[in-house]
Protein backbone atom coordinates (compact mmCIF):
# COMPACT_ATOMS: atom_id res chain seq x y z
CA UNK A 1 0.00 0.00 0.00
CA UNK A 2 1.36 3.43 -1.03
CA UNK A 3 0.23 6.22 1.30
CA UNK A 4 2.28 8.92 -0.36
CA UNK A 5 0.35 11.63 -2.16
CA UNK A 6 1.42 12.51 -5.67
CA UNK A 7 2.64 15.98 -6.61
CA UNK A 8 -0.71 16.60 -8.31
CA UNK A 9 -2.63 15.60 -5.20
CA UNK A 10 -0.45 17.84 -3.04
CA UNK A 11 -1.11 20.71 -5.42
CA UNK A 12 -4.85 20.07 -5.15
CA UNK A 13 -4.50 20.27 -1.36
CA UNK A 14 -2.60 23.57 -1.51
CA UNK A 15 -5.00 25.12 -4.00
CA UNK A 16 -8.11 24.11 -2.06
CA UNK A 17 -6.62 25.27 1.24
CA UNK A 18 -6.06 28.70 -0.25
CA UNK A 19 -9.65 28.81 -1.53
CA UNK A 20 -11.21 27.59 1.70
CA UNK A 21 -9.10 29.86 3.89
CA UNK A 22 -10.17 32.80 1.75
CA UNK A 23 -13.88 32.02 2.00
CA UNK A 24 -14.04 30.45 5.48
CA UNK A 25 -12.83 33.23 7.71
CA UNK A 26 -14.72 33.23 11.00
CA UNK A 27 -17.02 36.18 10.13
CA UNK A 28 -18.07 34.51 6.87
CA UNK A 29 -18.83 31.17 8.55
CA UNK A 30 -20.82 32.86 11.30
CA UNK A 31 -22.78 34.90 8.77
CA UNK A 32 -24.03 31.85 6.86
CA UNK A 33 -24.74 29.98 10.09
CA UNK A 34 -27.55 32.47 10.66
CA UNK A 35 -29.15 31.84 7.26
CA UNK A 36 -31.71 29.20 6.35
CA UNK A 37 -29.62 27.73 3.54
CA UNK A 38 -26.37 27.46 5.49
CA UNK A 39 -24.12 28.61 2.66
CA UNK A 40 -23.35 31.65 0.51
CA UNK A 41 -24.68 30.99 -3.01
CA UNK A 42 -22.42 33.60 -4.60
CA UNK A 43 -19.32 32.13 -2.97
CA UNK A 44 -20.42 28.63 -4.00
CA UNK A 45 -20.80 29.72 -7.64
CA UNK A 46 -17.35 31.34 -7.66
CA UNK A 47 -15.69 28.33 -6.07
CA UNK A 48 -17.41 26.01 -8.57
CA UNK A 49 -16.27 28.13 -11.51
CA UNK A 50 -12.70 28.52 -10.25
CA UNK A 51 -11.96 25.00 -9.01
CA UNK A 52 -14.47 22.54 -10.45
CA UNK A 53 -14.92 21.36 -6.85
CA UNK A 54 -18.44 19.85 -7.10
CA UNK A 55 -17.38 17.58 -9.96
CA UNK A 56 -14.12 16.47 -8.39
CA UNK A 57 -15.03 12.79 -8.20
CA UNK A 58 -17.76 12.74 -10.88
CA UNK A 59 -16.72 10.76 -13.99
CA UNK A 60 -15.67 12.87 -16.96
CA UNK A 61 -18.38 11.44 -19.21
CA UNK A 62 -20.94 13.14 -16.96
CA UNK A 63 -19.22 16.52 -16.92
CA UNK A 64 -17.04 15.94 -13.88
CA UNK A 65 -13.32 16.37 -13.31
CA UNK A 66 -12.90 12.61 -13.11
CA UNK A 67 -10.50 12.37 -10.17
CA UNK A 68 -10.62 9.37 -7.86
CA UNK A 69 -11.61 8.84 -4.26
CA UNK A 70 -8.17 9.81 -2.96
CA UNK A 71 -8.50 13.34 -4.34
CA UNK A 72 -11.96 13.55 -2.77
CA UNK A 73 -10.46 12.64 0.60
CA UNK A 74 -7.87 15.39 0.19
CA UNK A 75 -10.62 17.92 -0.56
CA UNK A 76 -12.72 16.83 2.40
CA UNK A 77 -9.76 17.04 4.78
CA UNK A 78 -9.23 20.63 3.75
CA UNK A 79 -12.94 21.37 3.92
CA UNK A 80 -13.12 19.97 7.45
CA UNK A 81 -10.08 21.97 8.46
CA UNK A 82 -11.73 25.25 7.50
CA UNK A 83 -15.40 24.38 8.23
CA UNK A 84 -16.13 25.59 4.71
CA UNK A 85 -19.94 25.98 4.58
CA UNK A 86 -21.22 24.48 1.33
CA UNK A 87 -23.57 21.83 -0.07
CA UNK A 88 -20.57 19.77 -1.23
CA UNK A 89 -20.91 16.84 1.20
CA UNK A 90 -24.63 16.28 0.61
CA UNK A 91 -24.58 16.93 -3.12
CA UNK A 92 -21.18 15.96 -4.52
CA UNK A 93 -20.51 13.07 -2.15
CA UNK A 94 -23.73 11.46 -0.90
CA UNK A 95 -25.99 12.17 -3.87
CA UNK A 96 -23.33 11.81 -6.56
CA UNK A 97 -22.16 8.42 -5.31
CA UNK A 98 -25.75 7.23 -4.90
CA UNK A 99 -26.36 8.07 -8.56
CA UNK A 100 -23.09 6.53 -9.71
CA UNK A 101 -23.78 3.22 -7.94
CA UNK A 102 -27.54 3.01 -8.56
CA UNK A 103 -27.00 1.38 -11.95
CA UNK A 104 -29.26 3.77 -13.87
CA UNK A 105 -27.45 5.20 -16.89
CA UNK A 106 -30.32 7.51 -17.81
CA UNK A 107 -30.39 9.05 -14.34
CA UNK A 108 -26.62 9.51 -14.34
CA UNK A 109 -26.74 11.33 -17.66
CA UNK A 110 -29.64 13.50 -16.50
CA UNK A 111 -28.54 14.47 -13.00
CA UNK A 112 -24.76 14.16 -12.66
CA UNK A 113 -23.78 17.01 -15.05
CA UNK A 114 -25.76 19.52 -12.96
CA UNK A 115 -24.26 18.20 -9.74
CA UNK A 116 -20.77 18.34 -11.27
CA UNK A 117 -21.28 22.00 -12.19
CA UNK A 118 -22.77 22.88 -8.83
CA UNK A 119 -25.97 24.16 -10.43
CA UNK A 120 -28.04 21.25 -9.14
CA UNK A 121 -27.93 20.45 -5.43
CA UNK A 122 -28.67 16.98 -4.17
CA UNK A 123 -29.47 15.32 -0.86
CA UNK A 124 -29.64 11.72 0.33
CA UNK A 125 -32.69 10.89 2.48
CA UNK A 126 -31.86 7.83 4.56
CA UNK A 127 -32.44 8.09 8.33
CA UNK A 128 -35.92 7.72 9.80
CA UNK A 129 -37.32 8.92 13.13
CA UNK A 130 -36.74 6.53 16.02
CA UNK A 131 -34.22 4.31 14.24
CA UNK A 132 -30.83 3.89 15.91
CA UNK A 133 -29.35 2.42 12.73
CA UNK A 134 -29.71 4.31 9.43
CA UNK A 135 -29.87 0.94 7.66
CA UNK A 136 -33.19 0.15 9.38
CA UNK A 137 -35.35 1.48 6.54
CA UNK A 138 -39.09 1.19 7.05
CA UNK A 139 -40.40 3.70 4.53
CA UNK A 140 -42.21 1.99 1.68
CA UNK A 141 -42.65 2.67 -2.02
CA UNK A 142 -45.72 1.77 -4.08
CA UNK A 143 -45.70 0.80 -7.74
CA UNK A 144 -48.74 2.49 -9.31
CA UNK A 145 -48.08 1.12 -12.79
CA UNK A 146 -46.52 2.46 -15.94
CA UNK A 147 -43.12 2.81 -14.30
CA UNK A 148 -44.55 5.25 -11.77
CA UNK A 149 -43.93 5.07 -8.04
CA UNK A 150 -45.29 6.80 -4.94
CA UNK A 151 -43.59 7.36 -1.60
CA UNK A 152 -45.16 7.74 1.84
CA UNK A 153 -43.25 8.30 5.04
CA UNK A 154 -40.79 10.53 6.86
CA UNK A 155 -37.03 10.98 6.56
CA UNK A 156 -35.12 12.90 9.19
CA UNK A 157 -31.74 14.60 9.56
CA UNK A 158 -31.41 14.96 5.80
CA UNK A 159 -28.28 17.04 5.23
CA UNK A 160 -29.14 20.08 3.09
CA UNK A 161 -32.57 18.59 2.52
CA UNK A 162 -34.16 22.03 2.65
CA UNK A 163 -32.25 23.37 -0.35
CA UNK A 164 -31.87 20.24 -2.49
CA UNK A 165 -33.11 20.33 -6.08
CA UNK A 166 -32.95 16.53 -6.14
CA UNK A 167 -33.56 14.15 -3.25
CA UNK A 168 -32.39 10.54 -3.52
CA UNK A 169 -34.61 8.54 -1.19
CA UNK A 170 -33.93 5.09 0.22
CA UNK A 171 -37.17 3.13 0.52
CA UNK A 172 -38.32 -0.46 0.79
CA UNK A 173 -40.09 -2.42 -1.94
CA UNK A 174 -41.36 -5.59 -0.27
CA UNK A 175 -38.19 -7.12 1.19
CA UNK A 176 -35.76 -5.20 -1.02
CA UNK A 177 -34.22 -1.75 -0.74
CA UNK A 178 -34.41 0.67 -3.62
CA UNK A 179 -33.25 4.18 -4.49
CA UNK A 180 -35.68 6.77 -5.79
CA UNK A 181 -35.19 10.24 -7.27
CA UNK A 182 -37.60 12.94 -6.13
CA UNK A 183 -37.48 16.58 -7.34
CA UNK A 184 -37.21 19.07 -4.52
CA UNK A 185 -40.51 20.67 -5.57
CA UNK A 186 -42.42 17.39 -6.01
CA UNK A 187 -46.10 17.25 -5.05
CA UNK A 188 -46.65 15.82 -1.59
CA UNK A 189 -43.13 16.60 -0.38
CA UNK A 190 -42.95 18.81 2.70
CA UNK A 191 -39.60 20.04 3.99
CA UNK A 192 -38.92 21.60 7.37
CA UNK A 193 -35.65 22.83 8.88
CA UNK A 194 -34.46 20.98 11.98
CA UNK A 195 -32.73 22.71 14.89
CA UNK A 196 -29.17 21.39 14.99
CA UNK A 197 -26.24 21.63 17.36
CA UNK A 198 -23.90 22.25 14.43
CA UNK A 199 -25.26 25.31 12.68
CA UNK A 200 -22.64 25.06 9.94
CA UNK A 201 -24.38 21.95 8.54
CA UNK A 202 -28.13 22.33 8.01
CA UNK A 203 -30.48 19.36 8.27
CA UNK A 204 -34.14 18.91 7.45
CA UNK A 205 -37.19 16.75 8.10
CA UNK A 206 -38.79 15.50 4.87
CA UNK A 207 -42.35 14.22 4.79
CA UNK A 208 -43.61 12.29 1.75
CA UNK A 209 -47.34 11.97 1.15
CA UNK A 210 -48.21 10.10 -2.04
CA UNK A 211 -45.15 11.75 -3.57
CA UNK A 212 -44.27 10.76 -7.15
CA UNK A 213 -40.80 9.26 -7.49
CA UNK A 214 -38.52 7.76 -10.11
CA UNK A 215 -36.95 4.38 -9.45
CA UNK A 216 -33.18 4.49 -9.92
CA UNK A 217 -32.02 1.28 -11.51
CA UNK A 218 -33.86 -1.72 -10.08
CA UNK A 219 -34.98 -2.88 -6.68
CA UNK A 220 -32.51 -4.89 -4.66
CA UNK A 221 -30.18 -1.94 -4.18
CA UNK A 222 -28.84 -3.12 -0.83
CA UNK A 223 -25.32 -3.76 -2.11
CA UNK A 224 -25.20 -0.39 -3.88
CA UNK A 225 -26.37 1.36 -0.72
CA UNK A 226 -23.68 -0.37 1.35
CA UNK A 227 -21.03 0.85 -1.08
CA UNK A 228 -22.38 4.42 -0.90
CA UNK A 229 -22.48 4.32 2.90
CA UNK A 230 -18.93 2.97 3.09
CA UNK A 231 -17.67 5.85 0.95
CA UNK A 232 -19.75 8.31 2.97
CA UNK A 233 -18.27 7.05 6.24
CA UNK A 234 -14.75 7.55 4.91
CA UNK A 235 -15.77 11.04 3.75
CA UNK A 236 -16.91 11.87 7.30
CA UNK A 237 -13.59 10.53 8.59
CA UNK A 238 -11.70 12.80 6.18
CA UNK A 239 -13.59 15.87 7.38
CA UNK A 240 -12.99 14.83 10.99
CA UNK A 241 -9.25 14.36 10.50
CA UNK A 242 -8.98 17.79 8.87
CA UNK A 243 -10.97 19.38 11.69
CA UNK A 244 -9.02 17.60 14.43
CA UNK A 245 -5.69 18.62 12.89
CA UNK A 246 -6.83 22.23 12.75
CA UNK A 247 -7.96 22.12 16.40
CA UNK A 248 -4.53 20.83 17.42
CA UNK A 249 -2.83 23.50 15.31
CA UNK A 250 -4.93 26.26 16.90
CA UNK A 251 -4.24 24.88 20.38
CA UNK A 252 -0.47 24.75 19.91
CA UNK A 253 -0.48 28.29 18.50
CA UNK A 254 -2.45 29.56 21.48
CA UNK A 255 -0.29 27.84 24.12
CA UNK A 256 2.83 29.32 22.54
CA UNK A 257 1.45 32.84 22.81
CA UNK A 258 -0.46 32.69 26.11
CA UNK A 259 1.83 33.86 28.91
CA UNK A 260 1.27 32.90 32.55
CA UNK A 261 3.71 33.10 35.47
CA UNK A 262 6.11 34.91 33.17
CA UNK A 263 6.36 32.25 30.46
CA UNK A 264 4.26 30.75 27.64
CA UNK A 265 1.97 28.05 29.00
CA UNK A 266 3.11 25.80 26.18
CA UNK A 267 6.48 25.55 27.88
CA UNK A 268 4.99 23.75 30.89
CA UNK A 269 5.55 20.01 30.85
CA UNK A 270 1.91 19.16 31.58
CA UNK A 271 0.75 21.16 28.55
CA UNK A 272 3.41 19.56 26.35
CA UNK A 273 2.24 16.09 27.39
CA UNK A 274 -1.39 16.87 26.61
CA UNK A 275 -0.53 18.27 23.18
CA UNK A 276 1.68 15.27 22.43
CA UNK A 277 -1.16 12.89 23.32
CA UNK A 278 -3.50 14.83 21.03
CA UNK A 279 -0.98 14.62 18.21
CA UNK A 280 -0.87 10.82 18.58
CA UNK A 281 -4.69 10.68 18.41
CA UNK A 282 -4.82 12.80 15.26
CA UNK A 283 -2.15 10.77 13.49
CA UNK A 284 -3.82 7.49 14.48
CA UNK A 285 -7.07 8.74 12.98
CA UNK A 286 -5.22 9.91 9.88
CA UNK A 287 -3.64 6.46 9.44
CA UNK A 288 -7.04 4.75 9.70
CA UNK A 289 -8.48 7.25 7.20
CA UNK A 290 -5.75 6.74 4.61
CA UNK A 291 -5.94 2.97 4.87
CA UNK A 292 -9.72 3.08 4.41
CA UNK A 293 -9.32 5.45 1.45
CA UNK A 294 -6.79 3.07 -0.10
CA UNK A 295 -9.22 0.15 0.37
CA UNK A 296 -12.00 2.21 -1.26
CA UNK A 297 -9.78 3.11 -4.21
CA UNK A 298 -8.76 -0.51 -4.71
CA UNK A 299 -12.40 -1.62 -4.62
CA UNK A 300 -13.46 1.10 -7.06
CA UNK A 301 -10.71 0.23 -9.53
CA UNK A 302 -11.51 -3.48 -9.30
CA UNK A 303 -15.23 -2.82 -9.75
CA UNK A 304 -16.06 -5.03 -6.80
CA UNK A 305 -19.11 -5.04 -4.61
CA UNK A 306 -18.28 -3.83 -1.10
CA UNK A 307 -15.54 -6.26 0.02
CA UNK A 308 -14.99 -7.29 3.61
CA UNK A 309 -11.93 -5.08 4.11
CA UNK A 310 -13.68 -1.90 3.00
CA UNK A 311 -16.85 -2.80 4.90
CA UNK A 312 -14.81 -2.99 8.11
CA UNK A 313 -12.38 -0.15 7.49
CA UNK A 314 -14.97 2.48 6.53
CA UNK A 315 -16.86 2.52 9.87
CA UNK A 316 -13.59 1.93 11.74
CA UNK A 317 -12.04 5.02 10.14
CA UNK A 318 -15.18 7.05 10.85
CA UNK A 319 -15.49 6.07 14.51
CA UNK A 320 -11.76 6.51 15.12
CA UNK A 321 -11.63 9.91 13.44
CA UNK A 322 -14.80 11.33 14.99
CA UNK A 323 -13.78 10.16 18.48
CA UNK A 324 -10.36 11.79 18.06
CA UNK A 325 -11.98 14.95 16.66
CA UNK A 326 -14.29 15.35 19.63
CA UNK A 327 -11.52 14.74 22.17
CA UNK A 328 -9.13 17.18 20.49
CA UNK A 329 -11.89 19.81 20.26
CA UNK A 330 -12.73 19.37 23.96
CA UNK A 331 -9.07 19.68 24.90
CA UNK A 332 -8.76 22.76 22.69
CA UNK A 333 -11.46 24.48 24.71
CA UNK A 334 -9.78 23.49 27.98
CA UNK A 335 -6.30 24.57 26.91
CA UNK A 336 -7.63 27.90 25.68
CA UNK A 337 -8.72 28.56 29.25
CA UNK A 338 -11.67 30.84 29.93
CA UNK A 339 -11.74 32.31 26.42
CA UNK A 340 -12.26 28.85 24.97
CA UNK A 341 -15.79 28.85 26.34
CA UNK A 342 -16.77 32.17 24.77
CA UNK A 343 -18.82 32.68 21.62
CA UNK A 344 -16.17 34.96 20.13
CA UNK A 345 -13.60 32.15 19.81
CA UNK A 346 -14.19 29.45 17.19
CA UNK A 347 -13.46 26.50 19.49
CA UNK A 348 -17.14 25.69 19.97
CA UNK A 349 -17.76 25.54 16.21
CA UNK A 350 -15.33 22.65 15.88
CA UNK A 351 -16.69 20.86 18.94
CA UNK A 352 -20.24 21.06 17.57
CA UNK A 353 -19.12 19.72 14.19
CA UNK A 354 -17.20 16.89 15.90
CA UNK A 355 -20.19 15.95 18.03
CA UNK A 356 -22.70 15.82 15.18
CA UNK A 357 -20.35 14.16 12.67
CA UNK A 358 -20.16 11.11 14.92
CA UNK A 359 -23.95 10.68 14.63
CA UNK A 360 -24.54 11.28 10.92
CA UNK A 361 -24.93 7.59 10.08
CA UNK A 362 -26.22 6.26 13.38
CA UNK A 363 -24.72 6.25 16.84
CA UNK A 364 -21.16 5.13 17.46
CA UNK A 365 -22.29 2.05 19.41
CA UNK A 366 -24.22 0.71 16.42
CA UNK A 367 -21.23 1.32 14.16
CA UNK A 368 -18.88 -0.53 16.51
CA UNK A 369 -21.31 -3.45 16.77
CA UNK A 370 -21.30 -3.63 12.97
CA UNK A 371 -17.48 -3.56 12.88
CA UNK A 372 -17.30 -6.41 15.38
CA UNK A 373 -19.84 -8.46 13.43
CA UNK A 374 -18.09 -7.93 10.09
CA UNK A 375 -14.67 -8.65 11.59
CA UNK A 376 -15.96 -11.79 13.27
CA UNK A 377 -15.06 -10.59 16.75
Amino acid sequence: MDVEFSDEQQEIRRALRDVFDKHSASPAVRAVMATETGYDADVWRRVCAQTGLPGLAVPEEYGGVGFGFTELVVALEEMGRSLFPSPFFASSVLTAYALVHAGDEGARAEYLPGIAQGTMLGALALAEPGNRDVRAVGMGARDVGGGRWRLDGVKTHVIDGLIADLVVVVARVDEDLALFAVPGDAAGLTRAALPTLDQTRKQALLTFADTPARLLGTTGAGAALERVLALAEIAVAAEAVGGAARCLEMTVEYTKGRVQFGRPIGSFQAIKHRCADLYVEVETARSALYYAAWAATEAEEAGLATPGELAVMAPLAMTTATAAYRHVAEEMIQLHGGVGFTWEYDCHLYLKRATTSALLFGDRGAARERIAELAGI
